[in-house]
């Protein structure tokens, strides 16, 4: 995270969120940044999901709702969720009512806690698909930002195979862009790892 000393002090250039308090908190304080954190890698996986077809800065607006609607994202609690609860949350404005999603939320999480049982943590599970460390692109503009690659779809395609929905390799490498698995700032971002600024890693 950048030291509020530099933020007061630096005028900022981000890659995108200027305009947009949520937004330019979200590309701040998290986009790109390292995550081990289990509870924090289910909510981005689920969040990412809920996104497909929409619009980002929506599911920003309603994350809020989510968090209420699936118990903090705790893939213990939102496992055990009945059928007749998330048949209410399909008339829930506070997120997407999208019958398929939400009943997807509450499959992921029952194969993520079989990831978990498997690999000791879904965080242990993940990372080594790159190594354990972050990809760090040289990108100028987001046109050059590619919507997969070679590791989201190999991500993709055990999380499939595993049982998960709405986990496409478009999604995981939004997925992997949100938890710092990819780090894609601009190289002219102030929050690019080209500065000097050091983004520490959420811990488990």
């Amino acid at each position: 995270m950048l030291p509020l000393s530099l933020r007061k002090e630096e005028k900022m250039t981000r890659c995108f969120g200027d305009g947009d308090p949520l937004y330019s908190q979200y590309h701040d304080d998290e986009w790109g940044i390292p995550s081990t954190d289990d509870r924090y890698l289910f909510e981005m996986l689920s969040l990412e999901g809920a996104q497909a077809g929409l619009s980002w800065a929506l599911i920003l607006k309603k994350r809020e709702g989510y968090r209420a609607a699936f118990h903090n994202f705790d893939p213990k609690k939102v496992a055990k969720m009945s059928d007749s609860e998330l048949d209410e949350l399909c008339h829930d404005p506070s997120i997407v009512r999208n019958r398929l999603k939400i009943f997807s939320v509450r499959d992921n999480a029952q194969v993520f806690l079989k990831i978990q049982k498997e690999f000791g943590s879904f965080s242990k599970y993940i990372w080594p698909f790159v190594g354990g460390k972050p990809i760090v692109s040289q990108h100028k503009t987001f046109d050059q930002v590619p919507c997969e690659s070679k590791e989201s779809q190999a991500i993709s395609k055990d999380l499939k195979k595993r049982g998960m929905r709405f986990v496409g390799p478009k999604i995981i490498y939004s997925f992997m862009q949100a938890v710092g698995m990819v780090d894609d700032h601009l190289i002219d971002c102030l929050f690019s790892s080209q500065h000097t600024h050091s983004k520490e890693c959420r811990p488990s």
